[in-house]
């Protein structure tokens, strides 16, 4: 990717006080009731697509020192949770990949990079729609009225917050906090037919934030095998 790393002072406090203390609170409803880990698996498997899918999306990156990129990527997504994240910047400068599954990377290149995308697993998974079940242990709450549905899935001081809304703009709201302090939340809107069509990641601390616009989304045939496999590195 390719970063200009000067940005004016106030539009970069102006960033980070907009990533930070004043991100509005988590729309979430009052009356969450106690529920189940396997009801909450359940809803969290009812967002994921059945079949293989492929997805290709335009990103933009802001992070609080000023440094701004931006590329194209690529999701080869086998079910039940699997994924091969491909991005890059323009003309192909500074490729990132990872290959995810569940709520752990088996490798990433280079992975700081990835991190710097991926900060978290089921923030990740909500910008792409989907939803990750309970950790084990975790307790459960769950509100849902037919326009709104909501779930909380706590394990100590950690806890992950889902909203759907099935309004005009269909959208899925997830904030995660780690050790009882906000790390992150995703915006996901879906499309007419059901599909993501545009995501937004907010980091709280350090505060950046990465757009998707996704152009693409279409069931897939069977991945071959060596797109899981780790990148051989470039000849020196």
């Amino acid at each position: 990717m390719r970063y200009h790393r000067r940005l004016p002072l106030l539009w970069a406090l102006l960033f980070a006080a907009a990533c930070g203390g004043s991100l509005a609170p988590l729309p979430l409803p009052t009356g969450l009731q106690p529920a189940t880990p396997e009801a909450g698996a359940r809803w969290a498997d009812s967002t994921r697509p059945a079949e293989n899918r492929e997805l290709r999306f335009r990103f933009k990156f802001q992070d609080q020192h000023g440094a701004t990129g931006g590329g194209r990527g690529r999701v080869r997504l086998a079910p039940p949770d699997s994924v091969r994240f491909d991005a890059a910047g323009a003309l192909g400068v500074g490729h990132a990949a990872a290959f995810v599954v569940g709520d752990s990377a088996l490798w990433a290149e280079p992975e700081q990079d990835v991190q710097k995308l991926v900060p978290n697993y089921p923030l990740f998974w909500a910008m792409l729609g989907i939803a990750r079940p309970p950790a084990p242990g975790s307790s459960v709450r769950r509100f849902a009225d037919g326009t709104v549905t909501a779930w909380q899935f706590s394990l100590g001081q950690d806890t992950v917050e889902y909203v759907r809304e099935n309004g005009a703009v269909p959208r899925l709201l997830a904030e995660v906090r780690q050790a009882g302090k906000r790390l992150a939340r995703v915006e996901t809107k879906f499309g007419p037919d059901g599909l993501p069509a545009s995501s937004r990641l907010v980091v709280i601390r350090p505060p950046s934030r990465l757009d998707l616009t996704f152009y693409q989304n279409v069931k897939a045939a069977a991945f071959a095998p060596e797109i899981w496999a780790r990148p051989a590195p470039p000849d020196r």
